[in-house]
């Protein structure tokens, strides 16, 4: 529940920063290669960061502290955090230096102006990074000692500073042309990397607080810190995998158009918040138990390890389900609710839907399959992970070239389209990794995952709902007719968005959504509706 919290907060203010950012550059030619530039620096982050400490970092340190061994504990935190220092330090002077190599890269759609403003938003931030993956290690120690709440909600105030730098310049800069524009941006830059520092600065006293001899070493005189490089090799491995996929999905974008650039990463935004929200939470607040849990004998620990992995993996399912289908229903009215302002218009948000509709695909796979990698790593097998997610990265550029390169020319559809074909080509492989993942977990644990015949009935409830909310939505747009002489051309079609504003037309078609996708799941058995209908009743006074 805290890690929800604080993962609900942070996303919360990440939408937030999103509109307010849409609303100054919108789809414009800043916008995208902002957007681009700060994938490059997110790399280091997400290669040093949270992933990759899960999986090496905290198993090793949550079992000492499971052991009471707090003095190795305390030796290992102090090691693990010199070696990040100094590893990150490395990384990022290499980084600026190697700047226009990494833009051509990641974008090499980019040239002339969108290319030497790329690089120069990348120098600016990519020191920021640094303290995002210092902020990682605060959120290794702070979860393996059970502080949930901080750890998540600090990005909150990088996300606070990065808003207050759009709505302190942005009205001074966006006006001027692509000029200002540019300007904006790297005002924004510098904005980030104040954030990052304070993200980080944040969680430090608390961190200070639970460590009783910190230590900050380069050393490799411990066995413990050997086995947190020991898993730290294959973890990093595998996060430098599912990074150049993220890489594959980018270049392919910026090869279709600027618009399909930006729109992806809005579309990144949306869709990941149901995977951190469901995913993450339940990931991160099981793996310190199951690491833990390694402690016991064999035996023991594998039946803890399917009771946790089966319990995690239904409350995963039950609310990510009505999300994937909300995503496909609803998408306009999402897209619209969240960043319909300013520079971006009616027509941003149907496509941005289209992009929704394809990630609707994998967003159970996604969620369900960051629960077993944990799994895994709370068992210190950081290598099975790494293999399937090189089988998901080889089989997702392949799909990624086929469908969103060379399929939408073919069949006639306009070249944009492809990005959305880029986001379902990613749900294709989630679900081929996370089956390979729970059939490994299987033969090592026992049967775990999701029962047979579940999610079937949660996606019969989900599309009955899905089509009751579009039956509202097609009610409201017929009842209140179109708004007269206001439209947007797109695609040989003229897009004309009806009267009702999307923040209402998404709460009157949701609502309704959501109460009929409970009832009818737990007309069908699912125990997790008939908990949530016990509940509320309860709080209404209607049962005990």
């Amino acid at each position: 529940m805290l890690v929800g919290i604080g993962i609900l907060a942070s996303r919360l203010m990440g939408l937030v920063r999103e509109r307010v950012f849409a609303h100054y550059l919108g789809n414009a030619e800043a916008a995208a290669v902002f957007k681009a530039a700060l994938r490059i620096p997110n790399f280091l982050q997400n290669l040093f960061g949270e992933g990759v400490l899960s999986g090496s970092f905290i198993p090793v340190y949550a079992q000492l502290l499971g052991k009471k061994d707090a003095d190795e504990a305390d030796r290992v935190a102090g090691a693990v955090f010199g070696l990040l220092a100094l590893a990150t330090g490395v990384m990022v002077a290499l980084g600026m230096l190697a700047t226009p190599l990494f833009v051509d890269l990641i974008a090499p759609g980019f040239e002339g102006g969108e290319r030497d403003l790329a690089v120069r938003l990348v120098r600016i931030l990519f020191p920021g990074t640094g303290f995002l993956v210092l902020s990682a290690w605060c959120l290794g120690i702070l979860n393996s000692h059970r502080r949930f709440l901080l750890s998540y909600l600090a990005p909150v105030v990088w996300n606070i500073v990065i808003i207050a730098t759009l709505l302190v310049m942005g009205g001074q800069y966006t006006a001027g042309g692509r000029a200002a524009e540019e300007a904006l941006t790297e005002w924004l830059a510098y904005g980030v990397v104040l954030g990052s520092f304070l993200q980080f600065a944040v969680q430090v006293p608390t961190v200070m607080r639970l460590l009783g001899h910190f230590r900050p070493v380069v050393s490799l005189a411990s066995a413990s810190v050997r086995q947190v490089l020991k898993n730290f090799g294959p973890v990093v491995l595998g996060r430098g995998v599912v990074q150049f996929s993220a890489w594959v999905d980018t270049a392919f974008a910026s090869l279709i158009s600027n618009r399909a650039l930006s729109s992806l990463l809005y579309a990144q935004t949306i869709y990941l918040i149901p995977v951190s929200l469901f995913g993450m939470a339940v990931s991160a607040a099981e793996l310190p138990e199951m690491a833990r849990a390694t402690a016991d004998g064999e035996a023991q620990a594998h039946e803890k390890l399917r009771g946790r992995i089966d319990a995690g993996s239904r409350r995963i399912a039950f609310w990510v389900v009505p999300s994937a289908a909300a995503l496909l229903f609803l998408g306009d009215l999402v897209s619209g609710a969240l960043l319909q302002t300013g520079r971006f218009g009616a027509a941003d948000s149907r496509y941005l839907w289209y992009l929704l509709m394809g990630a609707s695909v994998g967003l159970v796979a996604s969620t369900v399959g960051r629960l077993y990698a944990s799994a895994f790593y709370a068992l210190k097998d950081p290598k099975t992970p790494l293999r399937y997610a090189i089988v998901r990265v080889a089989l997702g550029t392949v799909k990624a070239y086929f469908l969103a390169l060379w399929l939408p020319e073919r069949l006639g559809f306009p070249r944009e389209l492809g990005a959305a074909f880029l986001t379902l080509s990613s749900g294709i492989v989630a679900w081929v990794e996370t089956t390979l993942l729970r059939r490994k977990l299987r033969s090592m644990v026992g049967p775990v995952g999701l029962p047979s015949g579940l999610l079937p009935r949660l996606y019969g409830a989900a599309v009955v709902g899905g089509l009751v909310a579009l039956a509202v939505k097609q009610g409201l747009t017929g009842l209140l007719g179109p708004m007269p002489g206001v439209g947007v051309e797109w695609g040989g079609a003229l897009l004309v968005p009806p009267r009702l504003h999307p923040v209402l037309g998404l709460l009157a078609t949701a609502i309704p959504f959501g109460v009929v996708y409970f009832a009818v799941s737990a007309a069908l058995g699912v125990p997790e509706a008939g908990a949530v209908f016990r509940k509320v009743g309860r709080k209404l006074g209607l049962a005990r």
